[in-house]
């Protein structure tokens, strides 16, 4: 592996302030990058500044808010003039049955898994140049159908259909645009999930049954998968969806 993939270019990463975001953080960091990364929490943000050097750009705001992302490429325009990777991974999940859902859970879904993915990409293309790559991150169970998971994998689930009509439109462009589809990942995301500790334990357990690995994953893993879409070495790797699952969705 090239171990400067990125020398002198310019990565930002939404939701680059804990887990699988600030796994590629640091991964395209360590390679030469210069990172911006947007996230909500200032504290853990401040954190994930420190760990990714004095050169970082960080950017408190939501993705959910159009006003947010267009402080965040006003700041990487002025600071680093140019976008060469886009990792749009900025997302919430809740699971809930049906019955539980109110149209409060509903839009805050789409409203960052959706639409703040869609106006992430939307503001960050005036600088991209050609060359350029998009990684999208969705999620394995668009390929499955995992109970109470509906509107979070709808979400996905419309981001990845997304993700097949921006590639043919990007291409003229010269821009490269792939989808990492991650399976049980231990990421923060899973204290969030709005369940009790022993649903979350059961659910784990559930779902790690299911994993041909018999395993949950590690950001660390997601973000390796993350950081190949974007480098030069899937430089003929277009609108492909690559799952980092164990197996789970596939075996």
């Amino acid at each position: 592996m090239n171990a400067q993939r990125f020398q002198g270019k310019v990565a930002v990463v939404t939701g680059g302030n804990s887990g699988i975001g600030l796994a590629a953080a640091k991964g395209f960091a360590a390679e030469g990058a210069r990172v911006a990364i947007l996230g909500r929490d200032a504290k853990t943000l401040e954190s994930a500044k420190r760990e990714l050097g004095a050169s970082a750009i960080a950017v408190q705001g939501d993705v959910a808010r159009t006003a947010d992302l267009t402080k965040l490429f006003a700041a990487v325009k002025q600071e680093a003039g140019r976008v060469d990777v886009l990792f749009v991974n900025a997302g919430i999940a809740l699971f809930s049955p049906i019955e539980r859902v109110d149209e409060d859970f509903f839009d805050r879904h789409f409203d960052i898994n959706v639409k703040g993915a869609y106006f992430t990409i939307q503001k960050a293309l005036p600088l991209m140049p050609k060359g350029a790559s998009v990684v999208l991150n969705a999620t394995s169970l668009v390929d499955q159908g995992m109970p109470n998971s509906s509107v979070y994998t709808a979400t996905k689930a419309a981001l990845a259909s997304l993700a097949r009509t921006l590639a043919r439109e990007l291409a003229g462009r010269g821009i490269r645009l792939n989808v990492v589809h991650p399976g049980p990942i231990e990421t923060p995301i899973y204290g969030r999930l709005g369940m009790t500790p022993d649903e979350l334990e059961g659910m784990a357990s559930a779902i790690q049954a299911q994993v041909p690995l018999s395993r949950f994953g590690g950001a660390d893993e997601v973000a390796r998968a993350v950081l190949f879409l974007a480098s030069d070495e899937a430089s003929f790797v277009h609108g492909a969806a690559l799952h980092v699952d164990g197996g789970m969705a596939s075996l």
